[in-house]
């Protein structure tokens, strides 16, 4: 690896700022000075390198995998604040769990769930004030949260629980990235009481979830939703999952599972908004087919240049920006020889926009995602990740966004005077997102 570019650590330290606004500039000037992999000198004992290389990428994600764990920031900066489930384990551990939970997001399990799923999308949405200009992200951020409630949890009652644990979910991921981008200030975290003050709200989150778990449990009803599904499911040797395991998979499916679907929503409202014409297309196709049953996978899946719209989305901002990997032992990769313990950053918002495999990378075009042309992007397109570790909730997620995008297209005119602004934090969130609602006619 000593052939590798690196960037010294004084070079780190003097854009400290900026990296905290928003690390995707700089992490942008050096890919293009450097190229798609270089190193980065932090003074640790462990090396990190930096990837927008699709072939390094893959061989960490897929081809060599099980040499590769989830650093430390999330197995154990974010796994403090929402416990140790599918997002932040590793190993034997991950593997039992996910061979558990991947049943409750079959394609024939979620079916069940799209009549909710679309009901909860039309009680939310049919509130808006036609003629007014919306910060869309906060209203995507309460319609995605209140999805996986209702998919969780099948209740009325549970809304200011619900409203509580999102709030908590927001200061901590706040607390969290403080964290992560500043970690030569931990000392100065845990002498002023910040991270005590977090995990006393996680404790409170964890106490919410459990009060929930229990009183469905006393209630001995079945709802099949993701919670019943979650309570049904076993071990090989017939044991359900323990109490505190239970509510950190609650946990990690809130905080994942309503987090990035909503700035996915929230960015391809505003391209929609910005190209009319691609808006006027997908209304051609939404107002063809009728959801309003709420059961209807078929009709779903007739919805093509929708999905298309919002895969383009991703690729432009996928809300998963970067993942990390560590490696559990030496490898070999394009010719370099990288030593145990050494730290992945790959950049998936790179990958993306990537000259060298799409054309005219920062424009938005859908027609790219047609049925017929997605294979020739499969390697070097990750909006859910990849390998055995990719998004167990990306059909959910999908759903979630189509049945969205195809009911506010069908039933207002999407405007915007505003630039897509990002701000990337744990995902890529969109900043001041303000879209124009206008009835259609």
């Amino acid at each position: 690896m000593k052939n590798l570019p690196s960037i010294p650590r004084y070079e780190v330290l003097r854009n400290r700022r900026t990296i905290l606004k928003n690390p995707l500039p700089f992490h942008h000037k050096y890919f293009q000075e450097y190229g798609d992999t270089f190193r980065i000198n932090l003074g640790r004992s462990n090396d990190w390198v930096f990837t927008r290389n699709a072939e390094s990428i893959r061989h960490i994600l897929q081809k060599n995998h099980k040499n590769y764990g989830k650093s430390s920031l999330q197995t154990k900066e974010l796994a403090k604040y929402i416990g140790h489930g599918l997002l932040t384990s590793n190993g034997e551990f991950w593997r039992v769990h996910r061979r558990m939970i991947q049943p409750a997001f079959h394609k024939k399990k979620l079916e069940g769930l799209i009549g909710m799923m679309y009901r909860t999308i039309v009680a939310e949405l049919n509130a808006l004030q036609v003629n007014s200009e919306y910060d869309i992200f906060p209203m995507m951020g309460d319609l995605a949260f209140q999805v996986v409630a209702r998919s969780l949890f099948s209740a009325d009652n549970i809304r200011d629980r619900m409203q509580r644990l999102k709030e908590i979910t927001i200061a901590n991921q706040k607390m969290l990235i403080k964290e992560m981008r500043m970690p030569y200030l931990k000392w100065w975290f845990n002498l002023t009481g910040d991270t005590w003050r977090h995990l006393k709200l996680s404790g409170e989150a964890r106490h919410l979830i459990n009060g929930i778990v229990q009183e469905r449990l006393d209630s001995n009803e079945k709802k099949d939703d993701l919670l019943d599904m979650l309570l049904d499911a076993r071990y090989e040797d017939g044991t359900n999952m323990q109490r505190e395991q239970l509510i950190d998979e609650v946990m990690v499916l809130f905080t994942a599972g309503h987090e990035t679907t909503a700035n996915a929503l929230s960015f391809t409202l505003m391209l929609l908004a910005k190209h009319p014409e691609i808006q006027q297309r997908l209304f051609q196709e939404v107002k063809e087919v009728n959801l309003e049953n709420g059961n209807n996978l078929q009709a779903l899946t007739q919805l093509s240049y929708t999905q298309q719209c919002i895969e383009e989305s991703m690729r432009l901002y996928p809300p998963v920006y970067f993942t990390d990997r560590v490696s559990l032992a030496e490898d070999t990769i394009k010719g370099h020889i990288f030593k145990k313990g050494t730290v992945w950053l790959m950049s998936i918002y790179e990958l993306h926009r990537h000259m060298d495999f799409w054309e005219n990378p920062h424009q938005f075009i859908p027609e790219r995602f047609a049925s017929d042309a997605k294979k020739d992007f499969s390697a070097h397109y990750f909006p859910f990740g990849a390998g055995p570790r990719m998004c167990v909730g990306n059909n959910f997620a999908m759903y979630e966004m189509i049945i969205t995008i195809s009911f506010l297209v069908k039933k207002y005119r999407l405007s915007t005077t505003h630039e897509i602004e990002v701000h990337p934090l744990i995902s890529l969130k969109p900043k001041g997102a303000y879209i124009k609602l206008t009835a259609r006619t």
